[in-house]
């Protein structure tokens, strides 16, 4: 991607220390002295906010009397994805923030690190805390590798399943992998979970897109139920003109190179700028200036108190220096000899509410402004990627894309489930890995009442 002016190249040493976990790992010693001022709640707030229902009080005292292999079996035993969850979890907004510590006025015990200094230990240490269940007879297959399908595969294998996940990404992972910002998880650490599941026997076909690859016809033939777990897609346009020059990408595209590419080799700009004011968009302006970029706005239409981005990804931000512009609309990318270089912008008003009640930002007239800059990254959310299950009779897919389903996470077409972002529309890791947990479970009871099923699953005894 030709740009008018690139950053400066960093040396190495600078890349890893701006990259650098956010939330640094602890030690054993830090580790016991946090589990030992959990009060072990009875009714335990904390894991009734985690979408896995994690036993939080459970897997801390276990760290507090130094059996840390049996605090990590309480967390994957909930959530395979323990490790990455520890990193990337809004922890602020779910267990932390419902923390009977707070309510003391005293700081939140720090469930988030203490979950990935348990599960790091067993990882590190290549300990298999789990096997596949007793072979059952039957078969499954998850279409995509992302948290939903690692959960729901992992769920199954551990009950006696034959169980393939059919990718058409190289690595496996989904966003994991590939969509969460560096500083917060490296594609190495989402790889350790992929063969912690691959450990229970689940088989990976890379580079396999079901509907072109493999039909769906030959997939229900040869599995007796299916997963689906594909995910989002592309970043949507942002549907002004010029976005076509070079320099513009979107935030997905974006920060997938930062997570499969050396950090020298990303292309940065001099200037970037982001247009939205999610919690990926924050992904994106920190990424940028911490791989060298020397002015980095953040432009949302709306104000401050609307932005849908965490508060604590908001604080990050602003301490790694980005400049946000609020009530600020983009209406034309300038560009010379095909690159960015600038970006026109209105600024905006509130205007009359919408159907939900929330009012409508409109255009200031005659308050347009230019900004300087060689590289502009559109954040305002991801294209579904469903299209591919038209052709399967029972699917319904709503309005905007996403799979519909019931509370056991079934299609209407009985053979099919689904579960995460495609569902979902866009969730934490933490949220897809509940869902692939509830598919698994649904899909092991509507076989086992199937006709001509055996009597049920046989579950592995740990």
């Amino acid at each position: 991607m030709p740009l008018r002016e690139t950053a400066t190249k960093l040396t190495p040493e600078q890349y890893e220390k701006n990259f650098a976990d956010i939330s640094p790992p602890m030690n054993a010693r830090q580790a016991a002295i946090e589990a030992s001022r959990c009060l072990y709640c009875f009714d335990a707030p904390c894991t009734i906010a985690c979408p896995t229902r994690i036993d939080v009080p459970g897997f801390i005292k276990r760290i507090m009397t130094g059996n840390v292999r049996g605090a990590a079996r309480v967390i994957l035993e909930a959530n395979i994805l323990g490790e990455s969850c520890g990193r990337v979890c809004p922890t602020e907004v779910l267990c932390e923030g419902a923390c009977v510590m707070v309510e003391k006025g005293e700081r939140a015990i720090e469930i988030g690190r203490l979950q990935r200094y348990a599960v790091d230990h067993v990882l590190d240490r290549k300990i298999q805390l789990f096997h596949a269940g007793a072979p059952n007879g039957r078969s499954a297959a998850c279409i995509g590798s992302g948290p939903a399908s690692l959960a729901c595969a992992a769920e199954l294998a551990r009950r006696g399943y034959r169980v393939t996940v059919f990718d058409r990404s190289e690595l496996s992972g989904g966003l994991s992998t590939y969509g969460i910002a560096a500083y917060k998880t490296r594609a190495a650490d989402s790889l350790r979970e992929v063969e912690m599941v691959k450990s229970l026997g689940v088989e990976f076909c890379h580079k396999t897109e079901i509907g072109r690859d493999m039909s769906f016809e030959q997939l229900e033939k040869e599995f007796d139920a299916i997963f689906i777990g594909v995910g989002l897609g592309e970043t949507w346009a942002m549907n002004i003109p010029g976005e076509d020059l070079d320099g513009v990408c979107g935030a997905i595209e974006f920060i997938e190179r930062t997570k499969v590419l050396p950090f020298a080799q990303v292309t940065i700009g001099r200037r970037v700028a982001c247009i939205g004011a999610g919690n990926t968009a924050i992904d994106v302006v920190t990424a940028a200036r911490r791989l060298g970029a020397e002015a980095v706005h953040l432009i949302y239409r709306r104000s401050e108190k609307e932005m849908t981005a965490f508060p604590y990804e908001h604080e990050l931000a602003k301490k790694d220096g980005v400049n946000f512009l609020w009530q600020t609309q983009p209406v034309r990318v300038l560009g010379s000899g095909g690159a960015v270089t600038g970006l026109e912008c209105v600024r905006t008003r509130p205007g009359a509410p919408d159907a939900r009640g929330r009012r409508t930002p409109e255009p200031i007239p005659e308050s347009n402004f230019t900004i300087e800059v060689d590289m502009i990254v559109g954040a305002v959310g991801q294209k579904p990627v469903t299209d591919f299950l038209r052709p399967v009779k029972g699917i319904e897919l709503r309005k905007n894309g996403t799979v519909a389903v019931d509370a056991h996470h079934q299609t209407g077409n009985p053979k099919y489930f689904a579960g995460g972002d495609c569902v979902n529309g866009g969730g934490e890791v933490v949220d897809a890995v509940a869902e692939g947990m509830i598919a698994a479970r649904g899909i092991d009871s509507w076989l086992a009442a199937s006709p001509g099923s055996s009597s049920g699953s046989s579950r592995e005894r740990d």
